[in-house]
């Protein structure tokens, strides 16, 4: 890291603490002495989503957020229930340095999380998300809760 006053580009940290999601590091020069602050923050890919009409967008984490709360109105469920399942799909794409998924990618995981915190808003978003057509969807869907397989 190099001095902002004096250009030398041999810093030691003198203190580090995580600060609002980031690494605040405290640095001395060992040239000039004088000390400055730092924040490290780790660069995530930008992560873009293959529609079902082929079309790629950008990841919207609000557009996800706003589609489980649809299916969650007037449900017991939590924002943190809701923003926890839109960090974990975010961060487990992340991880994997995923650049690209697919709406199916993203619905699946979601699914996954709400059968298990309420069974209710996991058939509501199923419904959009699977697109039913018939009343027979909703059965069959319904039928897969009570009765799981495995």
């Amino acid at each position: 890291m190099r001095c902002p006053f004096c250009g030398y580009e041999d810093t030691k940290v003198i203190d580090s603490r995580p600060a609002d999601g980031k690494k605040r590091r405290r640095r001395e020069c060992t040239k000039c002495g004088k000390r400055f602050t730092t924040y490290e923050s780790v660069e995530t890919p930008l992560l873009f989503v293959l529609k079902k009409d082929n079309t790629i967008e950008l990841f919207d984490r609000n557009k996800l957020i706003q589609g489980i709360s649809t299916a969650v109105k007037k449900r017991p469920v939590s924002i943190a229930d809701i923003t926890g399942i839109v960090d974990e799909i975010e961060a487990c794409f992340a991880n994997s340095m995923t650049s690209q998924v697919t709406t199916s990618e993203i619905g699946n995981i979601v699914l996954d999380r709400l059968k298990n915190i309420d069974e209710v808003a996991y058939v509501r978003f199923a419904s959009v998300y699977k697109d039913f057509s018939d009343v027979d969807s909703f059965i069959d869907i319904i039928s897969e809760l009570k009765n799981p397989k495995g």
